[in-house]
């Protein structure tokens, strides 16, 4: 798979980009990710990308034309998929991350400051979509997130795929309790069941562990 970020600030994604699994993944092939700065595309000395608000109001708004010149060196004459992280977009969910890591090509836009002009979101045909109902400084971090979400789905990324199918949300439940060594810690134990070895009765402890933390902290999952 592969994914390009457009960004006012391509660092700050390069730096978590380059760490950790996602690192890992794509220094293996396993995955390809690329940055772009939108200020390279602009058309003066300056490199100012950004304009007032047409009618007044705090804040500035993204230019159409770097955006679209951006975007079409990217994508050429091929025709991936689009997205535009925006408070206004679509929640992003695990179902939605599932759908789009079945794509080849992700080309996810991040807006800033006020946000962007809505002539090339429309001219370029943008999935918009969002990461919760509030609102941040830029779409960069968005952007890292859907990233990372659907990078880990990826084949070659995690060591199977019991890494993510078993985590929460994945199948709609809340993940299991967790534990690792020492076996009793401030005078709590761990489960005797998960000492056992008998990994048919793990699997059933677990199992009946997600239904009930998914009824104790999200009882609105098991409504859907």
């Amino acid at each position: 798979m592969r994914i390009d970020i457009a960004t006012l600030f391509p660092e700050m994604c390069e730096n978590y980009l380059s760490q950790s699994i996602i690192g890992r993944a794509r220094s293996t092939g396993s995955i390809e990710i690329n940055c772009h700065n939108i200020r390279d595309y602009a058309d003066n000395k300056h490199n100012s990308v950004d304009d007032k608000p047409y009618g007044g109001g705090t804040g500035m708004v993204i230019q159409a034309e770097p955006v679209y010149k951006c975007i079409t060196d990217i994508i050429g004459d091929n025709k991936p998929k689009l997205i535009y992280m925006s408070p206004q977009g679509k929640t992003l969910t695990q179902e939605l991350v599932k759908e789009l890591a079945r794509e080849e090509w992700l080309v996810i836009l991040c807006g800033h400051y006020e946000g962007v002009d809505c002539r090339v979101i429309e001219e370029l045909d943008f999935m918009e979509i969002s990461v919760g109902d509030y609102v941040v400084t830029g779409g960069e971090l968005p952007a890292l997130i859907l990233t990372d979400a659907v990078a880990r789905l990826q084949e070659g990324v995690l060591p199977d795929e019991s890494a993510y199918t078993e985590d929460s949300h994945f199948n709609g439940l809340l993940e299991h309790p967790l534990y690792t060594r020492p076996e009793i810690w401030h005078g709590k134990s761990v489960p005797e069941i998960l000492l056992s070895g008998h990994h048919a009765n793990i699997k059933k402890w677990r199992d009946e562990e997600s239904v009930n933390t998914t009824y104790r902290k999200r009882p609105d999952l098991l409504n859907k």
